[in-house]
């Protein structure tokens, strides 16, 4: 990975936290973006261009989805509905924590676990930006990101959660200008899910109330492991496994 990355600093750009990938990617600083993919610190926080795009996280964006009655209608907050207090959650496949956000809204704790250190650069970046946001601010204040291996976090879980979250595969499918434009950019970084079965098997072993796995609508059930209730949209399905 690091052969076609740069770590670019600019004006007003955090030195500490370029220094930081910098020294975990092997990579050294640079002033200016790379012919591939660049990692830029600058005075709005951290971006991942290349390939004429560029993509930063923005949990800002998606305040009108949980706001005004709207999380109800969100088939995610559906799946992970709870009637317990205190809820705990793992994110297993963080990505750019879209999804946790809307499981951190409906009360979770949500540990999001990513395990590229440019990904979880940009999520880290995107919590603290989108914590400057009074109506974001306790909703991403719930969120915690691990950077290492998902199975080696679940295998670690001194307590069972009461939902392990799997979304293994990049979406593809799916029209969004800018959904596509992350996938594009993350792909480059991190290529779709492999090993799904161990990953699910750990997840099952980490001895959660329930998991709940995202699909295209008409993929096959994730490790053929049939689910107890499914919810279905347009493009996409929630796999729900109740213990």
């Amino acid at each position: 990975m690091k052969d076609n990355i740069v770590i670019c600093l600019r004006d007003g750009g955090d030195r500490d936290g370029a220094t930081l990938l910098a020294d975990k990617l092997g990579v050294p600083i640079s002033d200016s973006e790379g012919d591939e993919l660049t990692v830029v610190f600058d005075n709005t926080g951290l971006s991942l261009r290349g390939y004429g795009l560029s993509y930063q996280g923005d949990f800002e964006a998606m305040i009108r989805r949980v706001s005004d009655g709207r999380l109800s209608h969100e088939m995610l907050a559906k799946a992970v509905k709870s009637k317990e207090t205190s809820l705990r959650a793992i994110d297993a496949t963080a990505g750019m924590g879209e999804d946790a956000f809307i499981i951190a809204a409906y009360g979770y704790e949500v540990t999001l676990c990513e395990q590229n250190p440019v990904i979880a650069a940009l999520l880290k970046d995107a919590i603290r930006r989108a914590k400057k946001n009074p109506a974001a601010k306790d909703i991403v204040g719930r969120m915690h990101v691990y950077e290492g291996d998902s199975i080696e976090l679940l295998s670690k879980c001194e307590l069972p959660p009461d939902v392990i979250y799997l979304d293994p595969m990049f979406p593809a499918r799916q029209k969004s200008g800018l959904i596509n434009k992350k996938l594009q950019l993350i792909q480059k970084l991190e290529p779709p899910c492999a090993g799904e079965e161990e990953l699910f098997c750990a997840a099952i072993a980490a001895g959660p109330k329930k998991i709940v796995v995202k699909r295209p609508l008409k993929s096959p059930n994730l490790a053929g492991k049939r689910p107890n209730y499914v919810l279905s949209g347009k493009a996409i399905r929630y796999d729900c496994y109740a213990f």
